[in-house]
């Protein structure tokens, strides 16, 4: 289902696309009863995103411990010029746009009468963040006409709107929490997406120390345990678990094998999760996990088969001085 609102902003109409069906329909039910009655369980990872977990996220990518944000915005600053380029008369695609910090150093480089001829499309899975990002760019870019959608990027990618050439942006290592099929699925999709002219950056956590990438996300306030917890929450809602997120620990470890964090729930005692859809309650031992998201890490191996992949050209890899974070600039 597809249905448009007319959003209200200053000096600015604003539109907002929703591909995404009821929040309790059936899918949605469907997609998180799987995951918990699956051995070992899981959850999947966008429901991190409800109004709650998106603010914990922006708190959390102000931490400290962690990195991957303000490397990536150092990149983008250092390198916004040659990025956009003399870029007009396109869209700029933000997939999993959360914030609009990321997007509005681009836009800071582009000159004002360029801007009026770029449109941008923030695709995300929680309403109150593209809502609150379009706003605050409305105000701050008057003349960039602002089309959001409320979507899956791994289901709805053919529906992003625009005749215009493309910069589709991937930012955050949002790939990484991606599985290898859905990782292969995702870009192969992007190519089919991607026409001559267009251009397609994505972000990429390396390979580093295990304690810097460890810290990461197990910040000494607490702030990615809230985020991790928080999921339960959401899922009790939408699926009418009876989920006490006090009774668990969040647990995040890195996986050298698989090169990757992985963040799990742990259950602190012995319960029983019921549901009305669930065909019997899901017995979780005390010291049981429940499997929350994956954050893979990257090498320069990787970004060559990305590029393989997709049949994109590597135009260029931005990092920093550590080579802790890279851009993937790819164009076709």
């Amino acid at each position: 289902m597809e249905y448009t609102d007319i959003l209200i902003a200053p000096e600015k109409r604003i539109t907002l696309s929703n591909c995404l069906p009821p929040p309790n329909s059936e899918e949605t039910v469907a997609e998180i009863i799987q995951g918990i009655n699956s051995v070992p369980p899981y959850i999947p990872s966008r429901f991190f995103y409800d109004g709650t977990g998106s603010a914990l996220f922006e708190e959390i990518t102000r931490l400290p411990e962690y990195y991957p944000t303000r490397t990536e915005k150092a990149i983008l600053r250092e390198n916004a010029d040659l990025i956009t380029g003399d870029l007009e008369n396109a869209d700029i695609v933000e997939l999993g746009s959360g914030d609009c910090s990321k997007i509005s150093i681009l836009f800071d480089a582009i000159p004002a009468k360029r801007r009026e001829t770029i449109s941008y499309i923030p695709v995300d899975v929680c309403r109150a963040a593209i809502v609150k990002s379009a706003e605050t760019l409305s105000r701050k870019y008057p003349e960039i006409s602002i089309h959001g959608m409320l979507a899956d990027f791994l289901k709805h990618l053919g529906d992003i709107p625009g005749e215009n050439r493309k910069l589709i942006c991937f930012f955050g290592s949002t790939i990484g929490n991606l599985d290898p099929v859905q990782t292969s699925r995702f870009l192969l999709n992007i190519s089919k997406e991607i026409q001559e002219g267009d251009q397609f950056l994505l972000g990429l956590d390396m390979v580093k120390d295990i304690s810097v990438l460890e810290d990461a996300y197990n910040d000494s306030q607490q702030i990615t345990a809230a985020f991790n917890k928080n999921i339960l929450n959401v899922v009790n809602r939408y699926a009418k678990t009876n989920f006490n997120p006090l009774l668990f620990d969040h647990f995040a470890f890195y996986n050298r094998a698989e090169s990757r964090i992985e963040m799990h729930l742990k259950a602190m005692e012995e319960m029983y999760i019921a549901s009305q859809y669930l065909p019997a309650p899901v017995h979780l031992e005390k010291g049981g996990t429940i499997h929350t998201e994956n954050s893979r890490k990257f090498t320069s191996g990787d970004i060559r088969e990305i590029s393989e992949l997709t049949g994109l050209k590597l135009k260029q890899v931005y990092s920093d001085n550590r080579r802790w974070f890279s851009l993937v600039h790819l164009v076709r």
